[in-house]
């Protein structure tokens, strides 16, 4: 290994488990997690730079630059091609699975396989590090991304959840389709893709985090080898103001579905920043006492027909700038369901959660999360979004086995509020 690079090892008596975090001296951070035991290795070379990210200024830019919706995601499709050929091509020799994916506030490359790791590792870092894009490739994939923008607007799955999030969100680039549309995509051009590539592709703003059973000196001698080292930069992220007050408490659209969708969401103020692992955890056991499979309120909306097994669910869905609480499914009558949620919002913050409420509930999230261990794509992901978010894997761990019932009602006090609720509804087709 190179005496360049920062090599730390993190280690967690609770789970009984390690990793390796290096600075490597190419400016990008790795994450090495090994599972000796395990058969496949997963592996995730990401970027922070997602949808909501079409303002920025960077290091050395005079002015801060506008781009058009999309282009994160645009981005993502064209670092495939190169001079040479596609990278699935080249996986395909050596059977590795490859994928890549564009989210709100990252863009990240992936590879599983049960083989040939560290030659799928050099494809992952070679392409991505690789950019080429021309007049004639850019044009060819402006009608591939226009049909996936018209599927998308038939999705009653994706409509019901950007309503949503339109009904929110006043400014936040959040409530934008992260395909961007038809029209924001025709303007983007070779010399825009270079100039994203370069701002947010630099190795400062970029993790790597490979888990399974991998030889960790292995990993880093191929990564001294294939990394291109970057000039250290920052990029910073320009949001419009966004008022702590929601757009309006109710939105709806009809699709072609059997029945209702629904989503409800509650928006946080994000005025003190992001949530911490302390109160991240505090939140999963919230909503898990709030509205699992095992909480009454579940099991009274159940009882009453009013939603199923198979589509009710809750989410913390937080990033730059935006935090919210979602609750989604099916229901024949979705306001009975979102009452009933609010109902249960205010008891609990009547009476609290009780002893045995909050065991149960810390308890689950604490063994769920444990049991996430043995997934080693579920820890790549979860390595690489935590660490853009400036936070740690087993510091979660800890916090979710420490936290106590106060801590979770301290986070009922700043979320949840039903005046900053709005639900969305997608009806059936009359």
């Amino acid at each position: 290994m190179t005496t360049e690079n920062k090599i730390k090892e993190v280690r967690n008596d609770r789970c009984g488990d390690r990793y390796f975090e290096i600075q490597h001296s190419s400016g990008l951070r790795i994450y090495l997690y090994p599972k000796e035991k395990h058969n496949s290795t997963y592996a995730v070379f990401g970027t922070k730079y997602g949808s909501i990210d079409n303002c920025f200024q960077a290091t050395g830019d005079k002015e801060p630059q506008c781009v058009p919706s999309g282009i994160a995601h645009y981005l993502e499709h064209k670092m495939f091609e190169s001079e040479d050929g596609d990278a699935f091509a080249r996986y395909a020799k050596t059977g590795a699975s490859a994928n890549a994916y564009t989210s709100f506030d990252m863009t990240c490359y992936l590879f599983s396989c049960t083989e040939n790791v560290y030659e799928a590792l050099e494809i992952l870092l070679d392409f991505v590090q690789s950019p080429y894009f021309t007049e004639k490739t850019v044009q060819k994939e402006q009608g591939i991304i226009g049909q996936e923008i018209r599927m998308y607007d038939d999705n009653p799955q994706w409509r019901v959840m950007f309503n949503l999030l339109k009904a929110l969100y006043h400014n936040h680039p959040v409530k934008i389709d992260i395909a961007g549309t038809i029209e924001s995509i025709a303007q983007i051009t070779p010399e825009l893709l270079y100039k994203c590539y370069n701002t947010f592709y630099n190795l400062n703003n970029m993790a790597l985090c490979v888990a399974g059973n991998i030889d960790p000196e292995r990993v880093l001698a191929l990564c001294d080898k294939m990394l291109k080292p970057s000039p250290p930069s920052k990029v910073q992220r320009i949001f419009e103001p966004e008022p702590e007050t929601i757009v309006q408490p109710r939105i709806e659209q009809s699709l072609s579905v059997a029945v209702p969708l629904f989503e409800l969401g509650f928006k946080e103020s994000v005025a003190n920043g992001r949530a911490n692992v302390q109160q991240l955890a505090a939140t999963d056991i919230l909503l898990e006492a709030l509205a699992s499979p095992a909480s009454p309120l579940y099991r009274s909306l159940l009882d009453d027909g009013l939603i199923n097994e198979a589509s009710f669910s809750h989410e913390y869905f937080e990033g730059p700038g935006f935090a919210s609480v979602i609750f989604s499914g099916e229901s024949a009558d979705p306001d009975a369901v979102a009452e009933r949620i609010k109902e249960e919002i205010q008891r609990i913050r009547r009476e609290g959660i009780g002893k045995e409420a909050f065991r149960r509930a810390k308890n689950a999230v604490y063994g769920r999360n444990l049991m996430a261990l043995n997934d080693v794509g579920v820890i790549a992901n979860t390595m690489l979004s935590l660490s853009f978010a400036d936070r740690e894997l087993f510091s979660y761990i800890d916090a979710v086995a420490e936290a106590d019932e106060d801590s979770v009602l301290a986070r009922l006090d700043v979320q949840l509020n039903p005046e900053n609720s709005a639900i969305s509804i997608v009806k059936p087709i009359r």
